[in-house]
């Protein structure tokens, strides 16, 4: 079975991650795709980010009758760091603690999005963890094949140059080198983004098109980012 790695800080889940799992999940034929709420996302660990608890309620709330998806606890704080913090999760260790899980015949995929993807020199053990799944890299107007290329480790750098895709032209989806597997993926439609739904709440706006109406209920009933947006991001 083809299994979905999808993490991500959910503050809070939106449609737009729903678009992009639905997407991803019919492009590499994924029979399963796991939702992985981070507790302490290492790149936002000095900025305030909803209790993990509710982050994940409400994942587990869009995904009901969302065939094939599940919510995760694999980033849930359980372990300490000698000082009493909580331990960061990488998404390294989250792989292969999957993995270690997983039937030699399961094959696993890193769904992401093109801003992050870019990033990824500055997550703990690029290269090992480009080499440990397939990587799915969800793209956006104005990024190409090339920038996906231009974000890894110079190691793994083609050494001939690929040309940036014209307008029009067919995009190229997938791409094996150097012991990695990516894909592109373009044409998905992200209506919503997790600091426009902050703010919304902020100014009273109704979130039934950007969230499930589960969410939109929980975000209410438990009184979410009612504080400024600035300060949640």
């Amino acid at each position: 079975m083809n299994i979905g790695l999808f993490g991500g800080t959910f503050d809070p889940i939106h449609n737009g991650h729903l678009a992009v799992a639905r997407a991803a999940a019919e492009r590499c034929k994924l029979g399963k795709v796991l939702f992985v709420p981070s507790d302490i996302p290492p790149h936002k660990r000095e900025q305030p980010v909803t209790e993990f608890i509710h982050r994940y309620a409400m994942v587990t709330l869009a995904l009901q009758g969302e065939k094939g998806f599940f919510p995760s606890l694999l980033e849930a704080s359980q372990e300490k760091y000698p000082t009493g913090e909580n331990r960061i999760h990488y998404s390294i260790d989250t792989v292969r603690r999957i993995k270690a899980s997983l039937p030699s015949s399961d094959k696993l995929f890193f769904i992401t999005g093109i801003d992050a993807f870019r990033e990824i020199t500055t997550w703990r053990e690029p290269e090992s963890l480009l080499r440990e799944c397939e990587f799915i890299v969800v793209s956006r107007p104005g990024y190409y094949l090339a920038d996906v290329l231009d974000a890894l480790p110079a190691s793994l750098r083609p050494k001939t140059v690929v040309r940036r895709a014209l307008h029009g032209a067919a995009p190229v989806s997938t791409l094996k080198l150097r012991g990695i597997i990516l894909h592109l993926l373009e044409g998905v439609r992200v209506p919503a983004a997790a600091t426009q739904i902050r703010a919304a709440v902020g100014s009273g706006r109704r979130l039934e098109k950007l969230v499930n109406p589960a969410v939109a209920e929980y975000i209410k009933k438990m009184k979410l980012y009612t504080q400024s947006a600035s300060e949640v991001e």
